[in-house]
C-alpha cells in the first residue's frame, strides 16, 4: 500500500511530485506567462472571498486610497459552484452592508417556523423548540439561495472596482523559493489533452501576483492543501472532520408551499453511530430546498450517502412536502465539521486562509456562511492596514489575533464539543450531551472546561468490508427518489472531454489491489455522482477501476474519504463542473 497521506497534503516527496505535476508539467515546462500584479489576489468567489474583496475596497474608498484586488472563480459564473441549505444568519452581512435590504440582497424569506424532528422508520417525534439552546434557533435568519447571494455580492464587488474573473481556475501556487512565501497563483491553464500534451488551443495561463494572497477555495481546496502541508498549518489542530451534503431543489404546488418553514431532522434512515441529518426549507417561488448530510466518519464502507438521501425522502414526514412537486436541481458538496479545535493556523508567509478553506462551519447551527464572510472581512482589514503601511509578503498575524477576539471564535468555542460527542456516544446520547454542553454555556455564559478531541481522520474511520454487511437500497421510483446519473444531469455538470482527468490516483493499483478486497472499494458508493466504478469482464472476473471524471460535481468527498488516501482532487479547467441555479 502507498504510504498514507497526512492531513492536509502529501506525506513524502513522491506524493508531492505527483501533485505538483498537475496540470502535466511537460506541457507547462519553460512556458512564459503574462504576470499581473495586485495588492491582494483572492482565490475563490464565494461569500468569504467576495466579502474580503468588498471590505478592502470599502476601506480604500473611505480613506481616499487606491488598492487593487482580483478575485478568481473556477466556475463559469459567480455562484455557479455554490451549494448550501441555506438558512442565513445576516450578522456578517449587516456589518458589510447595513443597507443590504435597500440594495436588493436576495434574502427574501425570513424564517417563520422552526421545527426539529427525530425520525424513526415508522414515524416521527417533534422536539419542543424551547428544549433547544438559543444558538440553534433561527430567529432573525433568512431562507435563501446562497448561490444567488454570492452572485449579488459579486455585483457589489465589481461596482466597487474589484476585478472579478469567473472561469479562471487557480491550479498552482507561485512560490518565492527557497523561502516558501506565497507570491501568487497560476490561473487560466487551458488546452492540455488527456495525455498531458498541449493542443492547438493551449493557453499556459497567467500568473497573478499579490502582496497578499487570500485562499478562499472552499472545503478541501487543492491549493490550501499544498500550503497547509508546506507551512505545517495543521500541526497544532485536530484533524479536520467533514460531512457530505446532498441537496435537491423542488418546486411544489401552491397549496403545499409554507414560506418560512425551516425543518430539521435526525435519526432514520441512519443508524445510531452514523451521524447526519436533514434540512427542508420553504422559500421563494414555491421552492422547497431539501438536503441530507452524512458525517464522513461513518464506518460501514457499503454505505451510500446518495442512496440514504433518496430513501429518506420516502418518509411520510418528508414526502408530504414533495408529492406533486417537480425536482428542479441537484448537487452535492463536502462540509467542514471539525469546528473550533480543527481550525488551522490562519496565516502563512504571503497570505491567509479564509472561509471554508479554514473550516468555520458551526455544526449544530448547520451554518457557516456568516462566519466565512466575517473571516474574509477580518483578513481584509489586516491586509489593508499592511498594504497601506508599505508591507508585503509577510505573515498577517493581525488576522489571527482578530479572529481570536471575534464573535466567530466565541461562537465556535461554544459548540466545540457537539461533534465529538456525536462521534463518541452516538446520535441519542451524544446529541443529549451536546445540548447540555451548549445549554450550560448559554445559561452561565461560560464554557465547560474541556475540549474533546476528534481523533481519527474520516478516511481512517472507514471499517473493513469483512466486518460490515452490504446495504440493499430500494430502487428509485422516479417520483420522489432518483438515480445518480439523472441527478447529475440536472446539476448541469460538464467538463471539457479532452482535458486530463482532474481526479488523480497516487498509485493506480490501489483501488483493485487494496481497496476492493479490504473495503469493497467504497469510492463507487460514497461518490454522489457515479464518478467511480469497478468493472468486470463478461465472466465476472478481472476487475478494473474506472474514473468518469466528466460526472464530477466537485464535492471532494473522494479526496476526504478514500481509506488509502490515494485519490487527489485537483482543479480542472476553469468553467467546468456543475452550474447550480438557485442553489
Amino acid at each position: 500500500m502507498a504510504e498514507e497521506a497526512i492531513e492536509g497534503g502529501a506525506a513524502n516527496a513522491w506524493q508531492e511530485a505527483v501533485i505538483d505535476k498537475l496540470p502535466p508539467a511537460e506541457a507547462l515546462a519553460g512556458v512564459e506567462r503574462e504576470v499581473m500584479e495586485y495588492d491582494v489576489v483572492i482565490v475563490g468567489g464565494g461569500p468569504a472571498g467576495l466579502s474580503a474583496a468588498i471590505r478592502l475596497k470599502q476601506r480604500a474608498e473611505k480613506d481616499g486610497k487606491e488598492i487593487t484586488v482580483a478575485v478568481l472563480e473556477k466556475s463559469a459564473e459567480i455562484g455557479g459552484h455554490i451549494l448550501s441549505g441555506a438558512v442565513i444568519d445576516p450578522k456578517a452581512l449587516n456589518e458589510l452592508f447595513p443597507d443590504w435590504k435597500e440594495r436588493g440582497a436576495p434574502l427574501e424569506t425570513p424564517v417563520a417556523e422552526d421545527r426539529f424532528m427525530i425520525l424513526g422508520p415508522m414515524g416521527q417525534a417533534s422536539l419542543p423548540m424551547p428544549l433547544l439552546p438559543p444558538i440553534m434557533h433561527n430567529d432573525g435568519c433568512y431562507i435563501a439561495s446562497l448561490g444567488n447571494v454570492a452572485r449579488w455580492l459579486g455585483e457589489q464587488a465589481e461596482a466597487l472596482g474589484v476585478e472579478v474573473y469567473p472561469g479562471m481556475a487557480a491550479s498552482h501556487v507561485v512560490w518565492d523559493e527557497p523561502s516558501g512565501r506565497v507570491k501568487g497563483v497560476v490561473a487560466g491553464v487551458f488546452g492540455i489533452d488527456r495525455h498531458g500534451k498541449p493542443t492547438g488551443d493551449f493557453q499556459p495561463g497567467i500568473e497573478l501576483h499579490g502582496k497578499y494572497v487570500f485562499i478562499a477555495e472552499g472545503v478541501r481546496g487543492s491549493l490550501a492543501k499544498t500550503i497547509m502541508a508546506r507551512h505545517n498549518l495543521c500541526d497544532t489542530a485536530e484533524p479536520q472532520k467533514f460531512g457530505i451534503g446532498l441537496k435537491e431543489l423542488w418546486q411544489v404546488p401552491a397549496e403545499k408551499h409554507r414560506p418560512g418553514l425551516a425543518q430539521h431532522t435526525t435519526g432514520w434512515p441512519l443508524d445510531e453511530f452514523t451521524g447526519g441529518g436533514s434540512f427542508l426549507y420553504h422559500f421563494g417561488d414555491r421552492y422547497v430546498a431539501i438536503g441530507y448530510v452524512v458525517h464522513l466518519n461513518y464506518r460501514n464502507p457499503f454505505l451510500s450517502p446518495f442512496d440514504e438521501f433518496q430513501r429518506f425522502k420516502h418518509h411520510p414526514a418528508i414526502a408530504e412536502h414533495l408529492e406533486g412537486g417537480t425536482r428542479v436541481s441537484y448537487g452535492a458538496r463536502a462540509i467542514t465539521e471539525g469546528g473550533f479545535q480543527s481550525v488551522p493556523k490562519l496565516s502563512f508567509p504571503g497570505g491567509v486562509l479564509i472561509g471554508c478553506s479554514a473550516g468555520f462551519v458551526n455544526v449544530p447551527r448547520i451554518k457557516g456562511s456568516h462566519n466565512a464572510m466575517k473571516t474574509g472581512m477580518l483578513a481584509a482589514d489586516a491586509a489593508y492596514d499592511a498594504v497601506i503601511a508599505g508591507r508585503s509578503g509577510d505573515q498577517l498575524v493581525e488576522y489571527q489575533t482578530a479572529y481570536e477576539k471575534s464573535w466567530v471564535y466565541r461562537e465556535l468555542k461554544q459548540v466545540r464539543n457537539a461533534k465529538p460527542y456525536l462521534s463518541k456516544l452516538g446520535t441519542t446520547l451524544g446529541g443529549a450531551a451536546g445540548l447540555i454542553d451548549m445549554w450550560f454555556s448559554s445559561i452561565f455564559r461560560v464554557n465547560l472546561p474541556w475540549t474533546l478531541k476528534h481523533g481519527k481522520t474520516d478516511a481512517g474511520s472507514t471499517g473493513k468490508a469483512a466486518k460490515h454487511k452490504p446495504i440493499a437500497y430500494p430502487k428509485p421510483d422516479g417520483k420522489l427518489s432518483f438515480d445518480k446519473l439523472s441527478s447529475v444531469f440536472i446539476s448541469n455538470t460538464n467538463h471539457a472531454e479532452e482535458q486530463p482527468a482532474h481526479l488523480k490516483l497516487l498509485d493506480p493499483s490501489i483501488p483493485i489491489r487494496v481497496n476492493l478486497p479490504e473495503y469493497g472499494e467504497p469510492a463507487r458508493l460514497y461518490c454522489p455522482a457515479g464518478v467511480y466504478e469497478v468493472l468486470y469482464d463478461e465472466a465476472g472476473g478481472n476487475p478494473r477501476f474506472q474514473i468518469n471524471a466528466q460526472n464530477c460535481v466537485h464535492c471532494k468527498t473522494c479526496d476526504i474519504k478514500d481509506p488509502s488516501q490515494n485519490i487527489v482532487w485537483t482543479t480542472p479547467e476553469g468553467g467546468g463542473g456543475p452550474n447550480y441555479p438557485n442553489m
